[in-house]
């Protein structure tokens, strides 16, 4: 996951796919298809030949949007069924990574719906999907649909559509783990702050962390997302070469960079101990949640006033994200979530994460771990992911405790694949990265969440 000193592709590409479908790639010698078989191999072929980060594509279309128009009224659900599990096999075993990445929604319609059975039916790790929520356009009968299959596949997380679209016109998607970019362009680079790290490199407290550190750490990280941008466009030529660039299907101008941040739970909590209020812990008492508000509030305004080149995509500036971590980053929360295992319960959770949301374009998540109880409701958390989006959330997911997927930051896993990668080895690369992730950060030990409970809603059980 690391780019190195001077990358010659950008981390993440999100191509024109809709564009391609309607004009063809001259450099693959696609024809655009006329059918859905056709409109499937097109894709299949097309996804191979873009990079990222990972050597594989992280962004695999809006896939039911590009699908919807090749799928014929005389065609029964039961032949666009098989016809969408064997592009699923194949993207499978075509991309063995699970930071590959499809989005559906916010409409309904035939395509997305056969995309739930298709999930249910063939549980894989590959694709990752994102679901697109809009109050005005998604009925909740969609949602909940959705809902039934997280409860077999982990799979889709839920996005909010009007937020996205007010921070991305022109068309978005999420990608790769809860990268939220714009579609025909990407990030040019990531590059991260460790604030608990931070906090510990600084002596004083929150008050001259945020007037001093934050300053001299925003700029260093930004100094260095400027070099790899002007190594890649100036010196690369990588936009000046590729054939995505040449043929219309990404745009220099709808780039930008992602500025990440991680480790804020910790970063809190050791400023509020240096302050004198060693019982104010991020999550869990005001004082605390009102620190980690003011310091995302003092990166994004930092981050917002640094101009970067080549950052059309972000009105010249790169975007901010709450970084979701990898497997090698010790004693340090992913982005702003509270620490595995120290979460609070449901509701608590989402009023103290939702402030943060509005801050970070390029993407922030939580997840949560909820009792399998809720399969008897489902319905019940249609309430709650419509709660947490109306809230200001930008993203909601959440995993079942009994569930043989579990979510590692924001890509799948099964949990029979981590038992036998120690002495089999493992098919998606991504699966390496979860195992040292559930050795160093215990993902599978997130507080479980309880929908509903005698003790929390007492008179609703009198």
């Amino acid at each position: 996951m690391y780019e190195g000193n001077r990358p010659f592709t950008p981390r993440y590409v999100l191509p024109d796919y809709a564009l391609a479908l309607r004009q063809g790639v001259r450099y693959l010698e696609l024809e655009p298809p006329t059918d859905l078989d056709g409109a499937l191999t097109f894709l299949t072929c097309l996804c191979s030949q873009v990079p990222s980060v990972t050597t594989y594509p992280v962004y695999l279309g809006d896939l039911d949007a590009l699908l919807e128009p090749y799928v014929p009224a005389e065609l029964s659900d039961e032949e666009l069924d098989a016809k969408l599990r064997r592009f699923w096999i194949q993207l499978d075993r075509l991309v063995p990574d699970a930071f590959a990445h499809l989005n559906v929604g916010p409409s309904d319609g035939r395509v997305i719906r056969a995309i739930w059975r298709v999930e249910r039916s063939t549980p894989q790790t590959v694709p990752n999907i994102t679901f697109k929520v809009d109050p005005a356009l998604t009925p909740d009968d969609l949602i909940a649909d959705a809902v039934r299959t997280v409860f077999v596949t982990g799979k889709p997380h839920f996005v909010n559509h009007p937020m996205m679209t007010a921070d991305h016109p022109g068309g978005y998607a999420a990608v790769s783990c809860y990268n939220s970019l714009k579609i025909g362009g990407g990030a040019h680079t990531l590059v991260r702050i460790n604030l608990a790290k931070a906090a510990d490199l600084h002596d004083g407290g929150l008050d001259s962390f945020l007037a001093e550190a934050l300053p001299l750490l925003v700029e260093l990280n930004s100094e260095l997302i400027e070099a790899r941008i002007r190594s890649l466009v100036e010196t690369q030529g990588f936009f000046q070469s590729n054939f995505l660039a040449l043929e219309g299907l990404i745009d220099i101008d709808r780039f930008s960079a992602m500025f990440g941040i991680f480790g804020l739970a910790e970063c809190v909590n050791k400023l509020m101990a240096r302050d004198g209020h060693p019982e104010a812990t991020y999550g869990h008492h005001d004082a605390a949640n009102v620190a980690s508000y003011r310091i995302t509030e003092r990166v994004a305004e930092l981050v917002r006033s640094r101009p970067q080149p080549y950052c059309q995509g972000g009105d010249g500036f790169a975007y901010l994200h709450s970084q979701s971590g990898i497997d090698l980053d010790l004693d340090a929360t992913a982005g702003t979530r509270i620490p595995v295992g120290d979460e609070p319960g449901m509701r608590e959770h989402i009023t103290v994460v939702a402030p943060h949301h509005k801050l970070f374009p390029a993407g922030i998540s939580d997840i949560f771990h909820v009792d399998d109880t809720v399969k008897r409701n489902p319905e019940a958390m249609v309430d709650i992911i419509r709660g947490a989006l109306g809230f200001g959330m930008r993203d909601f997911t959440f995993n079942l405790n009994d569930n043989e997927f579990i979510r590692i930051t924001g890509y799948m896993v099964r949990k029979s694949d981590l038992v036998k990668d120690d002495a089999h080895g493992a098919r998606h690369a991504s699966d390496y990265l979860a195992s040292t992730a559930e050795i160093n950060h215990t993902v599978l030990t997130r507080c479980l969440k309880r929908i509903t409970a005698v003790e929390l809603d007492p008179l609703v059980f009198r």
